[in-house]
């Protein structure tokens, strides 16, 4: 059998990769977007979409996991252009965003995919939240000694806040009150 060619390679991953940014945009207007209408907005035929990813939810799946590492890749740019702080603040507010318009895209998965999705991208996520941790606390913005799980869950208030705009200020309310918890105090500074 003839090693497939480079080029239909390379068109076979940007395909995927059209099919991910189209699918990203087509689910975050309509959770119940159809992959039809997927391929079709993606410029590719179904058989195409269909070799990539063989169901829906493999499609779900693919997005979420796509959505998320876009958002870890994020850190190290943050903290070169903001303080630690700030950097971590946004990051956060980036993340509860994307969790809260994308909460249809966790429904649209069975329970043993979703929590294979969580799974795998709970890992990543951790690391942001170290290296924005560390970063904090070597330039005394942070408190030392938190622990990376537990400011993931003390962050999981600032996305289970109702829709709508009255949620967006309390989410900001709830990220304003982590912040300052996580801020370094007078007393953690040793003389």
């Amino acid at each position: 059998m003839a090693e497939p060619r480079p080029a239909a390679r390379t068109d076979a991953r940007a395909n995927r990769a059209r099919i991910l940014e189209v699918a990203a945009e087509a689910l975050a207007q309509d959770g119940d977007a159809s992959l039809n209408s997927i391929a079709g907005r993606a410029g590719v035929g179904a058989g195409t979409l269909y070799r990539h990813f063989p169901n829906r939810e493999a499609v779900v799946l693919a997005v979420y996991r796509a959505e998320v590492q876009r958002l870890v890749d994020r850190v190290p740019d943050l903290l070169r252009h903001e303080p630690p702080l700030a950097a971590l603040r946004t990051w956060f507010a980036l993340l509860a965003g994307y969790i809260r318009l994308k909460r249809g895209l966790g429904e649209a998965l069975t329970a043993a995919n979703h929590d294979a999705a969580t799974a795998d991208t709970y890992g990543p996520v951790i690391e942001a939240i170290t290296a924005l941790l560390r970063a904090g606390q070597t330039d005394g913005s942070m408190r030392i000694g938190l622990d990376p799980d537990d400011v993931l869950l003390l962050m999981g208030a600032v996305w289970r806040v109702p829709a709508g705009e009255a949620g967006r200020e309390q989410s900001d309310r709830l990220l304003d009150l982590v912040v300052e918890s996580i801020r370094a105090q007078p007393s953690d500074v040793t003389t």
